[in-house]
C-alpha cells in the first residue's frame, strides 16, 4: 500500500478530478432538469463514491481481512451535496502499530482525494461495546452497508448487532432524542432547519429507523404493508420526503456548503428554483415558506401517528376492560379510544364530539394512537354538510365554553388538519409567514398564542405573570367570547386590504351560522374590527391630549368592551414574539386602561382639570414623605403647564420636583437617572436651558450608551428651560442597568455642557429579517386635532441610529420636538412625534422635510 511520492501524486490526482467531475455533471444535471429527481440525485451520489472508493481499495491492494463499510446518511444511500461521507473501516482484530500507521494513511488519502470524510476504526467487537447505550452507533450502524471488503467479517458484525438491539429501549431513546430536538426549534420558525425541525427529514427517519429495529421494514411500502398506513397516506408521505429532499439539495448547493437552515438569505433564490413567484399580494418566499411549513404540519402529525401506534405494537398494554363513555367512544386506559374502527366513518359528527368529550373529562390525559390515526383520516369528511350541520355548530360553540382543554383542544384539531377545514378561512392561513419584522411565528401558530395568554389570564397558576389581566378576566362574563375574537383576529391577512375590516366580516358570518345572541356578536365582531386600535393609541398617540383621551373613550363604548379590547390587546402583543412585549408596553396599556375606565364613569368626558389636582395632590403628599417643604414646590410648578401635569405620573412629578425645586434656574444642566420604577430598563430625567440640537445630542449619547429609547416626553418650562424625560432599554445584554445610573448622570451632563456636535450613534450590524424583507419607509405630517401643531409619523426597518436620523433632520429644518413615541416591533419602528416650529405651516416646507426624513430612512 505504501507509494512512492509520484505514485502518490499521481494517484491523488486522478481520484480527485475523478469524484470532482462526476459531482459537478451531477450538480449540472440536477439543475438544469426540469424535473428535480431529488431521490435519484442522492442514490447517483452514492454510486459514484462507492465506485470511486472500490476502485482505490483495489489499487491499493488492502488486505482482503478488512471490510470498508457505509453508514449513517451514505450507508442509507442519500448522500446529500455538502454532507459528509460516513465510514467505518471494520477490522477482524486490534491492528498492531505497523497496521494502524498503515489505515492512519489511508484515512488521509480519503481526505485528499477532496473527500469530506466522517471515519471510525473498529473491530466487531468495538462496534458492539460502543453501541451498548449509545444512540448515535446504534443508528449509525442501524443503516450500515458493505462497500468492500470481507462480506463475512461485515454479516457477523450486522448480525451481532442486530441480536443485540432491544427494539423497546431503542423506541424509547429515540422518542426522546426527538422531543429534545424539537424543543430546541419552534414548528413556526421563520428561518428553520429542514433537516432537524419539527416535520423535517429526520422526523421521517425516525419513523424509519424505528420501523427497521422493531422489524416493519425500512420504506413508507413497508409500513402500508403491515398496515400502520394506507396506499394514500404512503403516497403523501413519499411526496413531503421528496418535497423536504429537494429543498435540502437546493440549498446546500445554493448555499456551496453543509447548510441546513432556510435562512432569509436563501429564501427567495430557493423560492424561484422550486418554481414560486411573486404575485400582488404574496412573495415568492412567503408561498414557498408557506408549503413548508404545511408539508412539515403534515409530516409532525404522522410521525406523532405513526409512532404511537408501532409503540403501541411495540408495547402492548395488558388486557383491561375500557369504561364506556357512550355508545362511540370509551376511556381505555385514562384516554379517548373510538368503540369501533367506523365511528367517524358512521358518524361524522363524532369527530367534534371527540375534542369536546376531551375537555368535558378531566380524567382523559389523550387520545388513543388507533383514535388519533382515525380522526386524520376522517379530516376527509369535513365538507359543506358537516359545517353546516347544527350539532357541529352547536360542539363547535361549546368547546369554547368549557373551562378546561379549550387551548389544547383547538391546538390538536389544528395540528390533525380538522380546524382549517372546518373554518376554510383559517385554513388558508395555515403555515403563512408574515414578513412584517415583528410576529415571529406564522398567522396561524400566532393566533393560537393569542389564544394560549387569554387562557393563562383565567389559570390560577398563572396569575402571577399577569395579575391585573387575571383580575380583570375573572370578572368578565363570557371570557370564551375573547377566544372567539382572538381565533379571527388575524384571520384576515393575505388577502390584500385591511385584515382587520376582512376578519370582522368572517367573524360575523361565524357568529350568525353558529346562533350566537345579538349582543354576542357584537363583542366579538367589534373586538376583531378593533383590535389594533388600543395599541396605536397607547404606544403611538398622546393619551394627555383630551382630544384623544375623549375620542378613544367614545370608541370603547362602554366598560365590558374596553376591558375585553384590553385583554385582547395584551394577548395579542405578548403573541407576536418575545422581542415585541416589555414592562413599558404594559404600563402604557394599563395606564391608558385605567384612564379610560374613569372617563367612562365620568359620563365620557375627559375631567383634565380633576386629574390634575389628583396628581399635584398626590405629588405633594410623596415629597412630604421624603421631607419636602409643603411650598418647595412652588416655583418649579408656576414655570410649569398644564400638559406637563398630563403627561407625567404623581410619581414621576414629585421626582422632578425633589431634583429641582431648589435648581429652577440652574446654570448647569442637572441630569438624573433611576432604575424605571414601572419596569425594566432607566427612566433619565434632563433639565437644562434650551439649546440648539438638544433632542439630537441626548439621541446621540443614549446610542453611544448602548440605550434604545422607548419613550421621550419633551417639554420647554415658561421660562425657557428642557424638562425631558426618557424611558430607555439596555440593547448590549449588559445586564448592568444599576451600574449605568453614574455614568449616564455624570456623562451625558458633560456632553451637554460642551454643546458640541451630536455624537453619531455607533455602528451596529443590520438584521439579516431587516436586509432580507425590508418595509418600504413611510413619513406623514399632519395638523394635530386642535390645529395648533404637526403629529409626524415615521415607519421604517429598525437599523441603529434610526431616531438620530429623524432628530438631526428635525434640528436642521429648525422644528421644535414636544414628544416622541418610540414604538419598537420587534425589527420595526413605528415612532410619533409632535412637533411645531419650521414653518410647517407652508405645504412646501412640510414636503421638503418629509422628503429628507425619507432620504434619512432610506440610506
Amino acid at each position: 500500500m505504501k507509494l512512492d511520492p509520484a505514485a502518490r501524486a499521481s494517484l491523488l490526482a486522478r481520484y480527485k478530478s475523478r469524484i470532482q467531475r462526476g459531482q459537478l455533471s451531477l450538480r449540472d444535471q440536477y439543475l438544469s432538469s426540469y424535473d428535480h429527481d431529488p431521490g435519484r440525485l442522492l442514490y447517483e451520489r452514492c454510486r459514484l463514491i462507492d465506485e470511486a472508493l472500490r476502485d482505490l481499495w483495489t489499487e491499493l491492494r488492502l488486505p482482503d481481512s478488512l471490510a470498508l463499510c457505509a453508514v449513517g446518511g451514505y450507508g442509507r444511500g442519500e448522500l446529500w451535496p455538502a454532507s459528509d461521507v460516513d465510514l467505518l473501516l471494520l477490522l477482524p482484530d486490534d491492528p498492531d502499530p505497523a497496521h494502524t500507521e498503515r489505515l492512519e494513511r489511508l484515512v488521509g488519502l480519503f481526505w485528499d482525494i477532496g473527500l469530506q470524510i466522517g471515519h471510525s476504526v473498529r473491530t466487531v467487537e468495538d462496534c458492539l461495546r460502543e453501541a451498548e447505550g449509545d444512540l448515535t452507533i446504534q443508528t449509525a450502524l442501524v443503516e450500515a452497508r458493505l462497500i468492500v471488503g470481507d462480506y463475512a467479517l461485515f454479516s457477523r458484525m450486522a448480525s451481532e448487532f442486530r441480536k443485540r438491539l432491544d427494539p423497546r429501549a431503542f423506541y424509547h431513546t429515540k422518542r426522546i432524542e426527538q422531543e429534545e430536538r424539537h424543543g430546541r426549534e419552534s414548528p413556526s420558525n421563520l428561518e428553520p432547519n429542514c433537516k432537524d425541525g419539527p416535520g423535517g427529514l429526520r422526523d421521517l427517519q425516525t419513523i424509519l429507523w424505528i420501523a427497521q429495529v422493531a422489524g416493519y421494514g425500512n420504506g413508507w411500502r413497508d409500513l402500508k404493508r403491515h398496515g400502520f398506513i394506507t396506499y394514500l397516506e404512503e403516497q403523501g408521505l413519499a411526496r413531503r420526503e421528496r418535497f423536504l429532499q429537494e429543498l435540502r439539495i437546493l440549498l446546500h448547493y445554493h448555499a456551496g456548503r453543509h447548510e441546513d437552515r432556510l435562512l432569509f438569505d436563501y429564501q427567495t433564490t430557493l423560492a424561484g428554483q422550486m418554481g414560486f413567484s411573486d404575485k400582488p399580494t404574496r412573495r415568492a418566499s412567503e408561498q414557498l415558506m408557506q408549503e413548508y411549513y404545511r408539508i412539515t404540519k403534515t409530516v409532525v402529525q404522522l410521525n406523532t401517528i405513526l409512532l404511537q401506534n408501532m409503540g403501541a405494537a411495540i408495547f402492548p398494554l395488558p388486557e383491561h376492560e375500557p369504561k364506556p363513555i357512550n355508545e362511540r367512544f370509551q376511556n381505555a386506559h385514562q384516554l379517548l379510544d373510538v368503540t369501533h374502527e367506523r365511528v367517524f366513518a358512521e358518524h361524522p359528527a363524532a369527530i367534534m364530539e371527540a375534542f369536546l368529550l376531551m375537555c368535558q373529562h378531566p380524567e382523559l390525559k389523550g387520545i388513543t394512537a388507533r383514535t388519533i390515526r382515525l380522526l386524520w383520516r376522517a379530516r376527509q369528511l369535513i365538507d359543506d354538510d358537516f359545517r353546516q350541520n347544527p350539532i357541529n355548530k352547536e360542539r363547535f360553540i361549546e368547546i369554547f365554553r368549557q373551562p378546561r382543554g379549550v387551548l389544547h383542544g383547538l391546538r390538536r384539531m389544528n395540528e390533525l388538519d380538522i380546524l382549517g377545514r372546518y373554518l376554510p378561512k383559517f385554513g388558508a392561513i395555515v403555515g403563512q409567514m408574515q414578513h412584517d419584522l415583528f410576529h415571529v411565528y406564522t398567522v396561524d401558530q400566532h393566533i393560537l398564542e393569542v389564544l394560549r395568554n387569554l387562557r393563562r389570564f383565567s389559570d390560577i397558576d398563572f396569575t402571577h405573570e399577569y395579575p391585573f389581566c387575571s383580575q380583570l378576566i375573572s370578572e368578565f362574563d363570557k371570557p370564551w367570547l375573547l377566544y372567539v375574537a382572538a381565533l379571527f383576529h388575524d384571520i384576515g391577512k393575505g388577502r390584500g386590504g385591511g385584515h382587520a375590516e376582512l376578519g370582522a366580516f368572517d367573524a360575523q358570518e361565524f357568529c350568525d351560522e353558529h346562533g350566537l345572541a345579538e349582543e354576542e356578536t357584537e363583542l366579538v365582531v367589534w373586538l376583531v374590527r378593533n383590535h389594533l386600535v388600543m395599541s396605536n393609541v397607547a404606544q403611538k398617540q398622546d393619551i394627555a391630549d383630551s382630544d384623544v383621551a375623549a375620542a378613544f373613550t367614545r370608541a370603547a363604548k362602554d366598560e365590558r368592551h374596553l376591558t375585553a379590547l384590553y385583554l385582547l390587546t395584551v394577548a395579542d402583543i405578548r403573541g407576536t414574539g418575545p422581542k415585541v412585549w416589555n414592562s413599558w408596553k404594559g404600563q402604557l396599556l394599563e395606564g391608558l386602561y385605567n384612564q379610560t375606565r374613569r372617563f367612562l364613569i365620568a359620563g365620557g368626558q375627559a375631567p383634565a382639570q380633576g386629574i390634575i389636582m389628583e396628581r399635584k395632590e398626590e405629588a405633594l403628599h410623596l415629597m412630604l414623605f421624603h421631607g419636602i417643604h409643603e411650598s418647595a414646590h412652588e416655583r418649579l410648578w408656576n414655570q410649569l403647564d398644564t400638559v406637563y401635569f398630563l403627561r407625567h405620573s404623581a410619581e414621576e412629578i414629585a421626582w422632578h420636583t425633589r431634583a429641582l425645586h431648589y435648581r429652577i434656574d440652574a446654570g448647569e444642566p442637572v441630569v438624573r437617572a433611576r432604575i424605571n420604577p414601572q419596569g425594566d430598563g432607566i427612566e433619565v430625567m434632563v433639565y437644562t436651558q434650551d439649546q440648539r440640537d438638544l433632542f439630537a445630542r441626548i439621541v446621540g449619547f443614549f446610542s453611544q450608551a448602548g440605550y434604545n429609547i422607548l419613550d421621550a416626553r419633551i417639554h420647554t418650562t415658561r421660562h425657557g428651560y428642557a424638562l425631558d424625560s426618557f424611558i430607555m432599554l439596555d440593547v448590549t445584554g449588559r445586564d448592568s442597568d444599576r451600574s449605568m445610573i453614574s455614568y449616564v448622570e455624570h456623562e451625558l451632563k458633560e456632553c451637554l455642557l460642551r454643546q458640541g456636535p451630536p455624537e453619531r450613534p455607533a455602528q451596529r450590524r443590520v438584521s439579516r429579517q431587516v436586509k432580507h424583507f425590508p418595509i418600504q419607509p413611510q413619513v406623514s405630517i399632519e395638523k394635530d386635532e386642535k390645529g395648533a401643531q404637526f403629529v409626524l409619523s415615521v415607519s421604517a426597518s429598525d437599523r441603529p441610529g434610526l431616531l438620530y436620523a429623524v432628530a438631526s433632520v428635525l434640528a436642521s429644518h429648525g422644528v421644535s420636538l414636544h414628544t416622541a413615541k418610540i414604538m419598537t416591533l420587534g425589527e420595526r419602528v413605528e415612532d410619533t412625534f409632535l412637533i411645531s416650529g419650521g414653518n410647517l405651516a407652508d405645504a412646501q416646507n412640510r414636503v421638503k422635510l418629509e422628503t429628507e426624513l425619507l432620504n434619512q430612512l432610506q440610506s
